[in-house]
């Protein structure tokens, strides 16, 4: 119980407050969407681009870390996909944007707050590796198989430019890269830049959670509910379950194993919806799960950090 109180709470009650502050119209929504594009297009890009620019990436480019993480996240999308095509008989398109819900983890605003607060932040070099590819990753299956599923011709060469042209668009994108650019290069970093970076960059987590109790508010539980727990029991429950059995297989060290586990343990993230929206299919549904799954994590975290312990993790 202690967990639940000092670690998990904490975070969630954040979210909690934005989403009072939205309901109680102490901020409108384009307060709201004006906080969260700074912390996505501001504040989390500097945090990223210090992360990845000091990260040992020799040490912390793991196979084994990324292996475990994202055979789960892939396989959650093929779960979420064919499910929703094959048990629920969605049209291809909409299974897409299930599968998709289902493949985004929340690794930024709730991966990283709660593995730092569980385990410190020295702990957090394996929830930096496994999100230095997660949009890349996760956008690049999502895109190419939205253009599959709706046929329209475009084309191999026409896929690949969508994809190219969604991540030179996407701030988290960049900032990555550019942390891969200073790091790989060895480029030097004058002090007074590194500690402006940094005090834009600790404003992140902490802004982007109470963002996000925002943006929730204007969800509401709607749409199919059986959808909706079928795809929160994969991203909460079978995703972390898959990365477990990896990450014991191939022995992670302990940091690495709780940054993959608790990464993949988090609910569906924001971009689920965003993703949705793009295409016009399935918002429902992944709004829905996007808040649904955002509540049942405060238990489920609380759940996998508690087996962490009790394994000796």
């Amino acid at each position: 119980m202690s967990t639940l109180i000092d670690i998990v709470l904490p975070v969630f009650l954040v979210i909690g407050f934005g989403y009072l502050v939205r309901w109680r119209r102490m901020l409108d929504d384009d307060a709201i969407d004006g906080l969260m594009r700074f912390a996505q297009s501001v504040a989390i890009p500097c945090l990223l681009f210090l992360a990845i620019a000091r990260l040992d990436l020799s040490a912390e480019f793991d196979g084994a870390l990324l292996g475990s993480f994202y055979t789960g996240a892939i396989t959650g999308f093929l779960a979420g996909l064919l499910g929703a095509r094959l048990l629920f008989g969605r049209p291809w398109p909409d299974a897409v944007a299930f599968g998709f819900v289902s493949l985004f983890s929340n690794s930024l605003l709730l991966g990283l707050p709660i593995t730092e607060r569980a385990f410190g932040a020295d702990a957090l070099a394996g929830n930096y590796a496994i999100i230095s590819i997660h949009a890349p990753i996760c956008y690049a299956i999502g895109i190419t198989a939205m253009e599959i599923a709706r046929a329209q011709g475009a084309g191999p060469l026409d896929t690949i430019r969508q994809i190219v042209r969604a991540m030179a668009s996407n701030m988290l994108v960049l900032a990555i890269a550019a942390g891969f650019v200073v790091n790989l290069l060895h480029v030097p970093m004058p002090g007074v830049l590194v500690e402006a970076l940094s005090l834009v960059g600790r404003a992140a987590l902490p802004t982007a959670l109470f963002a996000l109790g925002g943006v929730l508010y204007r969800y509401r539980p709607e749409g199919d509910l059986r959808i909706v727990s079928y795809l929160c029991v994969i991203s909460l429950v079978v995703h972390p379950a898959i990365t477990w059995g990896l990450g014991r297989a191939f022995n992670l060290e302990v940091d690495q194993f709780r940054s993959a586990i608790i990464t993949a343990a988090s609910a569906p993230g924001i971009n689920a919806y965003i993703f949705a929206n793009l295409y016009g299919v399935g918002k429902r549904v992944a709004a829905t799960t996007v808040l649904v799954g955002t509540g049942l994590s405060i238990l489920t975290v609380w759940a996998w950090l508690a087996l962490l312990a009790a394994a000796g993790f």
